[in-house]
């Protein structure tokens, strides 16, 4: 393959100016850059570029924000769950020493049955005593006015001994108090006339 002559060589550039690229070198396609703003010099990044760490960074946050509060839920479903089962051996502990004295007054059984009797109402007796320590006192007063709230009419009675709208008989204890009530004493009520 033979080289095309060429014409006179030009003059020599003068020492150290830039020398015009030959036309028989490749040349890259032009490119359509944007001219560079005074930041060019320093090498930061264009504001594209601020846009799109920024919008990384708060990503990042987002997204260990979403970690931090998923595991602070599963955090604190674990530790009600522990402080359910604490309760709940709590007040099966409290609720121990009237098994025991049950199961002591049915080993007596065949002894005198007054003194079983006595020992049963000693034990229920202990076991209100054990709700009333939980919150929940025993309510079975009568002649007391009728409250909603407390008491449950499942009788009315004619009572001339009795005012109208009093509590006459507890036929089942209330335990508890207002919002926090076990159940509503069952009562009968006297009517009015």
């Amino acid at each position: 393959m033979s080289i095309p002559p060429r014409g006179p060589e030009p003059d020599p550039p003068p020492e150290g100016a830039v020398q015009p690229p030959r036309g028989d070198l490749a040349q890259p396609p032009p490119t359509e850059e944007a001219e560079p703003g005074p930041d060019a010099a320093t090498g930061a990044p264009a504001p594209d570029d601020e846009y799109a760490v920024a919008l990384r960074e708060a990503e990042d946050r987002w997204r260990r924000a979403l970690a931090d509060l998923d595991n602070l839920r599963k955090r604190h479903a674990r530790e009600l769950q522990r402080e359910a089962a604490a309760e709940r051996a709590r007040t099966a502990a409290a609720f121990l020493p009237v098994i025991d004295n049950l199961e002591l007054a049915l080993s007596h059984a065949a002894a005198d049955p007054d003194a079983i009797v006595e020992g049963v109402r000693a034990v229920r007796d202990q076991a209100v005593n054990v709700l009333e320590q939980l919150g929940y006192p025993r309510h079975a007063e009568r002649g007391v006015s009728f409250d909603p709230a407390r008491h449950e009419v499942v009788g009315v009675i004619q009572d001339p001994d009795a005012a109208p709208n009093t509590v006459v008989q507890v036929l089942r204890p209330g335990y508890g108090e207002a919002d926090r009530q076990l159940r509503p004493a069952a009562v009968t009520v006297a009517k009015r006339e």
